[in-house]
């Protein structure tokens, strides 16, 4: 019996990774595995600071923008976040690509949230 669909291609082990993504992600974990639970990595960490933008902001949002507006610009953002992590994912390795992961169904989640309000927002055509 012939095929009529082919095999997807081989994907070859490795085929993504990048080199340096895990001689990172190895200095990662060595670098975890050396500090104790008392002196953690992220004491070393700054403190992010608040900073007022004032009225020259490159990006505001406008006051009257109503809900509905605002939610499809924010699902749009997400479906953008979605894809470019989607992407990113693909070429990362070890610890990134968990993370990354993360990320995707968080901003997926998200996204779930703002479609949801805005079809139980929108009417009902009358029957």
């Amino acid at each position: 019996m012939k095929k009529l669909v082919p095999d997807p291609p081989l994907s070859l082990p490795g085929q993504f990774r990048t080199p340096e993504h895990d001689i990172d992600t190895q200095r990662i974990r060595l670098a975890l595995a050396a500090h104790s639970a008392e002196t953690s990595i992220l004491n070393n960490l700054k403190d992010t600071v608040p900073m007022s933008v004032g009225h020259q902001s490159m990006f505001s949002v406008r006051p009257g923008i109503n809900a509905e507006e605002a939610l499809v610009h924010v699902s749009l953002l997400l479906d953008c976040a979605v894809q470019v992590s989607d992407e990113i994912t693909e070429r990362a390795s070890g610890v990134e690509r968990g993370l990354i992961w993360s990320m995707i169904h968080s901003v997926e989640m998200a996204r779930a949230v703002v479609d949801s309000l805005l079809d139980a927002n929108r009417p009902v055509p009358p029957r």
